[in-house]
């Protein structure tokens, strides 16, 4: 199948298709860093002071936290030393993979979507010696702004292939741009590159758009990876199946954040006017100039005279109290309306009824019901993307270095936490009441479950509390405890018992 070529002579940089798209990236990356100032110009326009509340970044953040804030368990279904687990435990440990997927889930729910890119090398490209810096399989985070995804032309939620690209000044010369792409198809990469032409700059001389011009012939390369799939996963914060593009969580509420920020700027206004009010007092206590008239600059004295001294009590000037209440109540309609769309309960960020104490883990659980439900739609999606990272970086090793390769290739199994803090009282009643009386749970499996053990190191847990019953029972049972008549040694009862004890025998002969 023949693939329109997307970079040719003439094209505009950023791709026209993708412009829209690109835009959107960049806007919510600001919105999340809490820069809202470039966002919502109009608002700064109509406040003499603007005051932004980061609720875009707080959402972004809540959503990574409870996906990728305890860390995932990545099983290959087989014994703990098994040469598949340890290659698993391997890729794991070496690309950080805990921490750059709770980045890729911070990334997925700003912007929508989330790109690994899997390859076999250096990290650094040869500037440190291979002894610090060996070969070995790579896992890493694309900027989506430089990730343009082809699909197929009978699927638009299918990617074939994806073209990374980016524009790179040449010697630092202002003028001088040269478009460097690098294309990810099935088994092969395709590198290129092409000369750029400023197009379109801002009122600051950044460049907004180029245009592309003549390709480098001599920049040409192609690169057989051995794998039968792209080297780039796209993992979408969610979709809908339609287009490949993945919803973000931020762009729905943007008129919500708008008017927030406003509301906030106004109620800070109205506060700052009233901390330095105006005055009005009866007439006669101004002072007059050599006419006999009043002067006074409101402006600078903040002073107004009424007629009449028996008209009015000396008092400031302020807005009435109602406006402001009724800006405060609006406030918090504003708040709910927010976390009610962005389905965050306001426990979950320590609003109202946040308290916890005395509560369950299961009345916590049911008060979250509703993040946690948007936390599983996203999980789904990042764990199908998972696996196939760890399968592409299984298939990329054994045909960059099959001599270290000494283990079959597996699938693996990815577990979640839930986020939530675990309740081990409860979830210890709980397994006590399913392992006693009619039992429908392992003792292997409630290990499991409570301290999230794997399954041979829950059996290694069994045997030791399977050893230490036997012990005790044998010390119990030990025989030097008792003298060879069963009763117990004089030398070893305490001094009490001794005293007794021959009374007693004393007795014994007085009888006889």
């Amino acid at each position: 199948m023949e693939l329109k070529d997307l970079f040719v002579k003439g094209e505009y940089f950023p791709l026209t298709d993708h412009e829209e798209r690109i835009d959107r990236y960049k806007r919510n990356d600001k919105l999340a860093k809490g820069n809202h100032v470039d966002i919502f110009k109009e608002s700064l326009k109509k406040n003499d002071m603007y005051i932004s509340a980061n609720f875009a970044g707080l959402i972004t953040r809540k959503s990574a936290d409870f996906l990728f804030g305890e860390n995932p368990i990545i099983s290959s279904g087989k014994s703990e030393k098994s040469k598949e687990q340890l290659a698993l435990d391997r890729i794991t440990q070496s690309n950080n993979m805990n921490r750059l997927n709770y980045q890729q889930a911070l990334k997925a729910a700003t912007v929508g979507d989330a790109f690994y890119k899997i390859r076999y090398g250096t990290e650094y490209n040869g500037a440190f010696p291979e002894q610090f810096d060996p070969k070995r399989i790579i896992i890493e985070a694309v900027d989506p702004t430089k990730v343009y995804p082809q699909t197929s032309p009978f699927d638009k939620s299918k990617i074939v292939v994806y073209h990374i690209a980016e524009a790179v000044q040449v010697d630092g010369k202002r003028d001088d741009w040269t478009l460097y792409v690098e294309s990810h198809h099935a088994n092969k990469i395709v590198y290129r590159q092409f000369e750029l032409t400023v197009f379109r700059t801002d009122r600051y001389g950044n460049v907004e758009l180029f245009k592309i011009g003549d390709e480098i012939p001599s920049a040409y390369e192609e690169e057989i990876t051995g794998v039968p799939v792209p080297l780039v996963v796209h993992v979408p914060n969610y979709t809908d199946g339609i287009e490949w593009q993945g919803q973000d969580d931020i762009s729905e509420h943007l008129s919500l954040f708008d008017e927030i920020n406003n509301r906030l700027s106004q109620i800070g206004g109205i506060l700052d006017k009233h901390a330095d009010p105006a005055i009005a007092v009866p007439t006669g206590l101004l002072q007059e100039d050599g006419e006999g008239n009043t002067y006074f600059q409101v402006a600078v004295n903040k002073v107004f005279e009424v007629m009449g001294k028996e008209d009015i009590i000396p008092q400031y000037i302020t807005n009435s109290n109602p406006q402001l209440d009724q800006a405060f109540k609006e406030l918090e309609m504003l708040l709910e309306f927010l976390l009610s769309t962005t389905e965050i309960p306001a426990v979950a960020i320590g609003l109202k009824d946040s308290g916890t104490s005395g509560n369950s883990g299961l009345s916590i659980k049911w008060r979250m019901n509703s993040l946690l439900a948007k936390i599983n739609r996203k999980r789904q999606f990042f764990e199908d993307g998972l696996k196939r990272v760890y399968m592409v970086a299984q298939m990329l090793e054994a045909y960059a270095n099959p001599a270290i390769v000494d283990y079959e290739m597996v699938v693996p199994q990815i577990k979640f936490n839930d986020g939530l803090p675990q309740d081990d009282t409860e979830i210890a009643n709980r397994m006590a009441i399913r392992t006693n009386g009619s039992q429908t749970l392992s003792q292997k499996t409630a290990l499991m479950i409570m301290d999230g053990l794997t399954e041979e190191q829950a059996q290694a847990e069994i045997d030791r509390i399977n050893e230490e019953k036997e012990q005790a029972m044998q010390m119990v049972a030990e025989p030097s405890v008792f003298n060879e008549d069963g009763e117990e040694s004089a030398a070893e009862l305490p001094e009490d018992s001794k005293d007794n004890k021959q009374k007693q025998d004393e007795g014994k002969e007085d009888e006889e």
